[in-house]
């Protein structure tokens, strides 16, 4: 697992850390405060390796230094350091090291994924051995090549793609099939299993079948999902598929198998439905534990997101023991990260107004300026804003954005109904 994260002028911050939880750490803050940022940064910390282009320092001129520390087996957090050279234009050992954390899958924002696998990508003396596994969004479908290692070879097949592997799982019995379905079985939204339907041919002049899912006694090709079902369909697949070749090869190499997950998710919430999104985080785990066996160890999870109900999900499993909010904030121009800071807020509307996302009010802000307004009218306050400058035409105002029996109206009413007009309503 990786334990902290220390960047001295590197992004927005001059000197930025973050000491990580053992197990749930999600990043929340506004945008362009750097949350895709400390993800990709971690995930170079726990395999040195890029997801896309290196990390380089804002002022050149200035001494750039990225310290981590991850966590071993037998619980050490050694110390590596790398400093950025301007001659190289890369970053280079000051104090090297490398400590192995598990098996390590990145589901980027993109549709694309990241796996990293001690057994395949940890193997000094072979230089031709591919350093992680770069999905993009294709690549999760239909398959992923890697340069041969020689010239006058073809590409290396790396992957067959969650399509012709599904199939060839389903119609082959195999157990990947059923890790398959177990993990899919977790990750369904509360009430609304993703159940696995037959593979059969979909478009004409393919030599192949597709895989579907049932959906209202029909079968829909995957191929043909919403993105909220295909990103989670490619999350199980590669999950699976992540685990399975990393038993595979330790068993060729004669090696215990890791139990140990490292997941960096960048936004969970994107294309899923609010009741989708509730779940997932939870289900995520539940899935990881169906997968490698409650035996393991905790799951380590850092997970950028934006939406409150990720947040408001996480409240009945929080242990501030061994989970942590990380909350970017920006003070002068520079960015800082708070932590320690989780509080029950009880539902997703008290998260929208916490200063975990900083919402004045949940609400539209037309509404949220006209109760603005009618605070300032109750107070008797000078220089309204126009066109909201008298009671009349607040009221027809909230009117026409507060719901009937929204909180605000008896406030509201009692502050502007005068004691006359109130004895003659009451005659």
């Amino acid at each position: 697992m990786l334990d902290y994260l220390h960047l001295k002028n590197v992004g927005l911050a001059p000197d930025l850390r973050v000491d990580w939880a053992v197990r749930i750490n999600v990043i929340a803050g506004d945008n362009g405060l750097g949350k895709s940022f400390l993800l990709d940064l971690s995930w170079w910390a726990l395999t040195r390796t890029w997801v896309g282009l290196p990390a380089l320092p804002p002022n050149p001129s200035q001494l750039a230094t990225i310290e981590y520390g991850v966590r071993g087996r037998d619980g050490t957090v050694p110390p590596v350091l790398f400093q950025f050279s301007r001659e190289e234009q890369s970053w280079l050992p000051v104090h090297e090291g490398f400590t192995n954390a598990g098996i390590v899958i990145y589901a980027r924002v993109d549709g694309g994924f990241s796996i990293w696998d001690p057994v395949r990508n940890l193997w000094r003396r072979d230089p031709a051995r591919p350093d992680a596994f770069h999905f993009q969004a294709a690549d999760v479908w239909d398959g992923l090549d890697l340069p041969s290692p020689t010239s006058d070879s073809k590409p290396l097949r790396i992957c067959e793609g969650l399509e012709r592997d599904w199939v060839s799982w389903q119609e082959g019995r195999k157990p990947q099939f059923q890790a398959l379905e177990a993990v899919l079985e977790k990750l369904s939204p509360q009430g609304e299993p993703i159940r696995v339907g037959p593979p059969r041919r979909v478009f004409l002049g393919e030599g192949r079948d597709r895989p579907t899912l049932l959906v209202g006694g029909q079968s829909v090709p995957v191929a043909l999902a919403s993105a909220g079902i295909r990103r989670i369909l490619a999350l199980a697949y590669l999950m699976v598929w992540a685990w399975h070749e990393h038993r595979m090869a330790a068993e060729l190499l004669g090696r215990k198998p890791e139990d140990r997950f490292v997941i960096l998710f960048d936004e969970p919430e994107t294309h899923l439905h609010p009741r989708w999104q509730r779940t997932i985080i939870p289900s995520l785990l539940a899935a990881l534990c169906v997968l490698r066996g409650d035996a393991g160890r905790d799951p380590q999870l850092l997970l950028a997101t934006h939406a409150p109900l990720i947040a408001a999900s996480l409240e009945p499993y929080f242990d501030s023991s061994k989970d942590d909010l990380i909350h970017l904030t920006e003070c002068d121009g520079q960015v800082i990260a708070d932590q320690g800071g989780w509080a029950t807020h009880g539902d997703a509307t008290n998260w929208l107004v916490s200063e975990t996302f900083g919402l004045e009010q949940a609400r539209s802000l037309q509404a949220e300026q006209a109760i603005e307004a009618a605070e300032a009218f109750m107070l008797g306050k000078p220089d309204l804003p126009h066109g909201l400058d008298t009671k009349e035409e607040i009221h027809g105002r909230l009117q026409r954005l507060l719901a009937p029996g929204d909180r605000f109206w008896p406030r509201w009413i009692v502050n502007t109904t005068s004691l006359n007009d109130l004895k003659g309503r009451k005659t």
